[in-house]
């Protein structure tokens, strides 16, 4: 049993990184990872979220669900931001518990964040598509059925711009980090101008009528017993409540999904030029910028119009047409494709650097370990996953699976958290650039406040969810145990020389 939680210390885990077959080219800066959360945060999220949890659950007060959340996302980045400085390694959430927890709940972490990322790429990739047909459409040009997804004339399609989308992403993620930063810098400028004409313009036609009452009077919500229902409700009998202030709650465990997507720059933390300082200014301001952008667009479109008459699907659209301005409908599509395309790029590139880590360390076969000798890019990875996220994204329907994403992401932060009050204990000697205050009460706050939310997901989705973890374990006893780095003894450039280190 031991075995099974043998720890990779942190010395080892950045010697590793120096390997020359399996180094990344160091070449991202503060700014770049800060645009690179804003890119995968902003998504439909506050574009469609917005008007969801208004009409339903909190009414204008749905400014204040998305502090709520933004609150519950800070308690995580702060953790987050402690580990990527001072653990700069690929991979994350399971780079962290390696160094801290041990090799079996890191096999389940970096599992878990495959099939995250790898759904919330062709999820996105979907969304994408069908923004993008819809602005062809406006413009007359119609794609035939069957090269237009799931529901295609013969009653079985292929979405062509979706899977596209996924593989010239990939080859970008190949060509190299700063092509990938680059593009994203200008895509995510576009995306944020966008958002930003939204609450400019939108605030010319508030009427403070609409914010009344802020807080809307509490509705009772009918009880239901099947597996769609939120597993707290299974559990306790508790209901989410609408309107009120637990319909605030209720609203910001909807909407914290908004955010999801800081996590992934703690996955750049090896190809950052100086990962001590930058990755907390990356992780944090991301947060604080998207938080800012989110609460605006909320206030604003709460009061352009009622929250009883707003719009589910395309609030900020609809608001617009109903004071009289519909040509503001084609800027907002138009920004949400924008915006969607560095969401799909950067979820891309948090898998692929998940599965090189897992590589590096024995987990996964070597064989994707290799970086390019010119590019200095995990590509056999990026190409193997770019694929068949391509073919997912082309066939299958992923609305359902699409929560899967959401359930995975919190798992991640319950695991870091609680991996930042562990290494403080058994590594108090470790240099620490960034420091999250108040251990263990943060970390303790942020793994109570995550568990929250995952009980309000349906109970189905933790059905999944533990279906692919026992595939999981299924994986790791038969291959990942015994070829683990760990597990085999393989000594490194440190050891060869002299060097003491290894498993904790």
């Amino acid at each position: 049993m031991s075995t099974l939680f043998r720890t990779k210390n942190v010395e080892q885990s950045i010697r590793d990184t120096e390997e020359p077959e399996h180094a990344l080219k160091k070449s991202l800066s503060a700014l770049d990872l800060t645009v690179f959360g804003i890119g995968v945060i902003i998504g439909t999220g506050i574009f469609v979220l917005t008007g969801q949890v208004a009409k339903n659950n909190a009414g204008p007060a749905t400014a204040l669900a998305f502090v709520v959340a933004g609150v519950v996302c800070a308690l995580a980045a702060l953790c987050y931001a402690e580990f990527a400085s001072t653990v700069p390694v690929a991979g994350s959430a399971y780079t962290f518990s390696y160094a801290s927890l041990g090799e079996l709940p890191a096999w389940i972490i970096g599992w878990d964040l495959v099939l995250e990322f790898a759904l919330g790429t062709a999820v996105v990739a979907v969304g994408w598509s069908g923004y993008i047909r819809s602005l062809l459409e406006n413009a007359g040009w119609n794609l035939p059925d069957y090269l237009a997804g799931r529901d295609g004339a013969h009653g079985f399609g292929f979405d062509v711009l979706a899977a596209a989308l996924v593989l010239v992403l990939t080859a970008v993620l190949v060509l190299g980090m700063k092509l990938s930063a680059r593009i994203t810098q200008v895509v995510v400028a576009i995306k944020v101008a966008v958002v930003l004409v939204v609450i400019v313009a939108g605030a010319f036609f508030v009427k403070g009528a609409n914010y009344k009452p802020f807080i809307p009077s509490p509705q009772p919500v009918a009880a239901g017993a099947d597996l769609k229902a939120p597993l707290v409700q299974l559990m306790f009998g508790w209901a989410p409540a609408n309107f009120g202030v637990m319909g605030v709650f209720t609203a910001a465990s909807v909407v914290f999904f908004a955010f999801i997507g800081f996590d992934i720059v703690a996955t750049a933390a090896e190809e950052t030029r100086n990962p001590q300082r930058d990755m907390p200014r990356g992780i944090l301001g991301s947060l604080i910028v998207c938080t800012v952008l989110y609460v605006a667009v909320s206030i604003v479109v709460t009061g352009m119009q009622k929250y009883t008459r707003l719009s589910v699907e395309a609030p900020l659209a609809d608001a617009f047409k109903a004071v009289g301005h519909p040509w503001y409908a084609g800027i907002i599509s138009f920004g949400a494709a924008i915006g969607l395309t560095t969401v799909c790029l950067i979820l891309l590139l948090g898998q692929t650097r998940v599965f090189f880590a897992m590589s590096r360390d024995g987990l996964l076969p070597r064989f994707f370990s290799r970086v390019h000798p010119r590019f200095k890019t995990p590509y056999r990875p990026t190409i193997l996953l770019g694929v068949v996220i391509a073919v997912v994204a082309g066939f299958t329907s992923l609305s359902e699976l699409a929560e899967l994403v959401n359930i995975g992401t919190l798992f991640a932060f319950v695991v870091v958290a609680i991996s930042v009050i562990i290494l403080r204990r058994t590594r108090p000697d470790l240099p620490r650039a960034f420091r999250t205050p108040w251990v263990p009460v943060v970390p303790i706050v942020s793994v109570c406040a995550t568990l929250w939310l995952m009980l309000n997901l349906p109970a189905e989705t933790w059905l999944r969810f533990a279906i692919w973890m026992v595939i999981g374990f299924a994986v790791y006893f038969l291959y990942g145990r015994t070829h683990s780095r760990l597990a085999r003894g393989e000594d490194t450039p440190a050891t060869r020389s002299g060097s003491s280190g290894g498993a904790g």
